[in-house]
């Protein structure tokens, strides 16, 4: 029987996590008959790349497109984190094993959910970050436990992505290589920002072959 697992997946700017949750219907193996999915929407706030309009963020961008040497915000990535991390607490007091818990996130999401692997305590099952981004200063390296950098990523770009530079995301790897971490890097041609078919299949067969099973 297939062990409880968990799937938190978080939006890109300007988004919702409702709107997301079609994302679900690639998932259809037996090993995620037992997954719990949570898709939750950022807070409203003043977006500063969008000269101070006020949308879902999880937390501020100064500049469209992000390159790699892109002012970051990073007082807003550590508050958002405490919030992700306290959605991963809940589930593992609920029982979920911490390595059948993966965080997957598309653009400001796949940011944030790439900060909330690297600062949490424990070892995960996996971070996906599909088009986004790291949002720190190598300062952050000496914050990354010994358990966090167990934890295994995958890194998925759009080669043609004008509003987070595929360069931005290619700069992503080699950081956390350099930290002691594996990332698996996918880099599809004619991708813009966004997320193709071809990308969740990926997504679910390395979730898939990272379940723990419930023995």
């Amino acid at each position: 029987m297939a062990a409880r697992s968990f799937v938190l997946w978080l939006h890109g700017l300007g988004d919702s996590g409702p709107a997301n949750e079609p994302i679900k219907t690639y998932f259809a193996s037996p090993e995620f008959k037992s997954t719990r999915w949570s898709f939750p929407s950022a807070p409203n706030m003043p977006v500063s790349c969008n000269y101070g309009s006020v949308m879902p963020s999880w937390f501020d961008i100064q500049e469209i497109p992000v390159g790699a040497e892109s002012p970051k915000d990073e007082a807003g990535v550590m508050k958002a984190v405490k919030s992700i991390h306290a959605m991963i607490d809940k589930e593992i007091s609920a029982g979920t094993n911490p390595e059948n818990i993966f965080i997957c996130g598309f653009s400001q999401g796949g940011a944030l959910a790439l900060a909330s692997v690297l600062l949490f305590p424990r070892t995960l099952g996996g971070g996906a970050v599909f088009s986004g981004w790291m949002p720190f200063n190598s300062s952050i390296m000496g914050n990354i436990s010994s358990e966090a950098k167990k934890t295994p990523l995958l890194w998925l770009h759009g080669m043609a992505d004008r509003t987070v530079l595929f360069s931005a995301g290619q700069a992503g790897p080699p950081f956390l290589e350099q930290a002691g971490m594996k990332c698996e890097f996918k880099a599809y041609p004619n991708l813009a920002h966004s997320i193709n078919d071809e990308e969740l299949l990926s997504l679910e067969s390395w979730i898939k072959t990272r379940l723990q099973s419930s023995s």
